[in-house]
């Protein structure tokens, strides 16, 4: 009966994004005697997942550890390596020297005075985030976040992950399975069998018959089976926006065994688009995402083959993988007893490693959220819906604003990038606001936001963008962002000689593992 109490969540679909609501899910309410919840995943064994998406957020050191993850296992079985933020090159004017950070840590004194204003008017000289942080330092000299000594997930200077996206979701099931009682049906769905009211009532599979469940998860990927074909939800696409639709990906091994490990993932700008570049252990990933109605396959390649050459790449580089996509996300995201997460609910593209990020985020307001009874499924439906939607709008905005702040004339790609009718209205009124003031909590005001305002700063001030005169700030409020900017060269001084080198640390985890907190 549909007015039962939820007791069963079917996940329909594996890979990062199933495994991760999985284990979100799992831990957050397997265990109870009471009240739990029989989590169920389906997967079907022929198809493969994407797994390219190799960069995280700092979130996913919180998640992993509320989903009872050994940090030391993680990194021993998913190729794992440490990322502070991102750095992009090329995409201000296209020259040589055109480069800066993102880093992970939030600028020095954020929040207590106004450090952009007054870098603008005494420092502009020196990019913005080399002044108000040490992280970029720290990745320029190819340093570790933490040291020998720093037990699981704590950090000294925040960071993510890079993670090979096909060993996380193997690590990931064993985890669900092992640790957390998550029940596994290797199977395809066949069809799909309705309640009256129209939830489903249970997926039809090849050799397990039917899977009963009160809540379905659809992590099909791109696909959507449940949320976009079964139930025709809507997708919004936003190529108009946002206009890359296509991605050529690579592993490359490194040319000796000991080159450094990047501690972030590099972007550099091409001519219709950038290539990511992303250090693991034992290899890099590389690939070229760009816009198909800007530049052939073909000449993608070649762009990509000259990145790798220039950047130390062997000459035997194997044949990238294409994959093609419509950025876009769904018209809502939890319809009737139906949720979709991950590439099902919808997909942006590559840039700032959003969307284990959206995962990561989908998973815990799911569990967050999750309805005692059916009646309540409708109010957590609104909310979720609502969340999601701005949530998209945001990365959208702060994706764009990369693209919109560029001075690169050498293509149609970036000129159309800057044309007005590409500029979500969102975007462009906080730009108006911005030509006066910094990005504050005002404008990204909410508790959980995708990208808080001090990451649109860093965007912001690394691309040139520069404030109009404005209201002179106090004496004594300059005296405190210079002690600031002092604190920040003086953290920058300490650790650089304190913290070990990347791939030092990341080959002691792998032989003898991280202190326990």
């Amino acid at each position: 009966m549909v007015t039962n109490t939820i007791r069963q969540v079917v996940i329909v679909g594996g890979g990062s994004a199933g495994w991760l609501t999985a284990a979100v899910l799992a831990s957050r309410y397997q265990g109870l005697e009471q009240g739990g919840l029989r989590i169920t995943l389906i997967e079907s064994p022929d198809v493969a997942p994407i797994g390219v998406g190799e960069g995280t957020w700092p979130t996913m050191r919180d998640t992993l550890r509320e989903a009872g993850v050994s940090e030391t296992a993680f990194f021993r079985s998913c190729d794992a390596a440490f990322k502070q933020g991102s750095r992009f090159n090329r995409w201000v004017t296209g020259g040589a020297d055109d480069y800066y950070f993102h880093p992970f840590v939030l600028p020095q004194g954020y929040g207590e005075a106004d450090i952009a204003r007054h870098w603008q008017k005494h420092h502009g000289g020196v990019p913005f985030a080399d002044m108000v942080s040490y992280q970029p330092h720290l990745c320029v000299a190819g340093r570790a976040p933490k040291q020998l000594s720093t037990p699981e997930f704590a950090a000294v200077a925040n960071y993510g992950y890079h993670l090979d996206a096909g060993k996380f979701g193997a690590f990931l099931r064993t985890h669900c399975l092992e640790k957390l009682g998550v029940h596994y049906v290797p199977d395809h769905v066949t069809g799909i069998r309705s309640h009256d009211n129209g939830d489903i009532a249970a997926l039809h599979t090849k050799t397990h018959g039917d899977l009963e469940g009160d809540l379905f998860v659809d992590c099909t990927g791109m696909q959507s089976m449940l949320l976009g074909k079964h139930y025709g939800i809507p997708f919004l696409p936003q190529r108009g926006v946002l206009f890359n639709d296509s991605a050529l990906a690579v592993q490359v091994p490194y040319a000796h065994e000991n080159d450094p490990i990047a501690s972030q993932t590099t972007s550099t700008a091409q001519s219709a688009g950038w290539i990511w570049d992303i250090g693991l252990p034992t290899r890099r990933g590389v690939g070229h995402v760009y816009s198909s109605a800007h530049i052939s396959d073909e000449q993608a390649e070649r762009e990509l083959r000259a990145y790798l050459k220039q950047s130390g790449a062997g000459e035997d580089i194997p044949t990238p993988r294409k994959l093609s996509f419509e950025p876009g996300y769904r018209a809502k995201f939890w319809h009737r007893n139906c949720v979709a997460i991950g590439l099902s609910s919808g997909f942006i593209e590559p840039l700032e490693a959003s969307a284990l990020a959206m995962v990561e985020l989908s998973a815990a307001m799911l569990a967050d959220e999750m309805p005692v009874t059916r009646p309540q499924m409708e109010a957590a439906a609104a909310r979720f819906n609502e969340t999601f939607t701005y949530r998209w709008e945001r990365v959208i905005d702060f994706l764009k604003l990369h693209y919109v702040l560029s001075r690169r004339d050498d293509s149609d790609y970036w000129r159309d990038n800057r044309r007005p009718e590409t500029i979500p209205e969102r975007l462009q009124k906080l730009l108006l606001l911005w030509r006066h003031r910094p990005p504050s909590r005002y404008d990204i005001n909410r508790i959980q936001e995708v990208f808080p305002a001090a990451s649109y700063q860093y965007v912001l001030y690394g691309m040139g963008f520069r404030h109009e005169a404005g209201p002179a700030l106090r004496h004594e409020d300059g005296a405190l962002a210079d002690g600031f900017l002092r604190d920040a060269a003086n953290l920058t001084r300490r650790m650089l000689p304190a913290l070990p080198d990347n791939r030092a640390l990341i080959d002691h985890i792998c032989r003898h593992g991280l202190q326990q907190r």
